[in-house]
């Protein structure tokens, strides 16, 4: 599989050489994905990533695409992370999250599950189940996906 440059340095954070040149070089082209994040095989960051955040304690499992301006990260961040109840996001294999989708954590860990597809600017506050549709603020299940 050919990957961008973005996806290359996204993969890259994880060298223990040029990790942090790979973080910072992201970071200036508008994508902050810190080197916490774990990231499996086959992911893709599609049209450079750009304006795409991600929490530290993310996961992102086999082939997860990812448009521009997607945000993982806590839903509380009125509360001090010492005190807050957000363990985490992990997004399972094959998910899609739309250009601008915001996945936003409260209470321990919300789960993309596998296959699901949020949709453009949708913001997702709770788990999915497997292969389903969901968009709208705050987002709902709006469909399933064919297999």
């Amino acid at each position: 599989m050919k990957r961008d440059f973005h996806t290359r340095l996204m993969y890259s954070r994880q060298n223990p050489v040029f990790g942090k040149l790979a973080y910072f070089l992201l970071k200036m082209l508008g994508c902050e994905i810190p080197l916490a994040v774990k990231v499996a095989p086959g992911c893709v960051l599609l049209h450079g990533g750009f304006g795409v955040v991600i929490h530290p304690t993310t996961v992102l499992d086999e082939n997860v695409r990812i448009y521009p301006g997607v945000t993982l990260g806590r839903a509380d961040i009125h509360v001090s992370a010492e005190h807050s109840d957000f363990q985490g996001i992990r997004v399972e294999a094959g998910a899609i999250l739309g250009s601008g989708a915001k996945i936003l954590g409260k209470n321990g860990l919300l789960v993309v599950g596998r296959g699901s597809v949020i949709g453009a600017n949708a913001v997702l506050l709770e788990s999915t189940g497997e292969n389903e549709i969901w968009a709208g603020v705050p987002a709902r299940r709006v469909g399933n996906r064919a297999e």
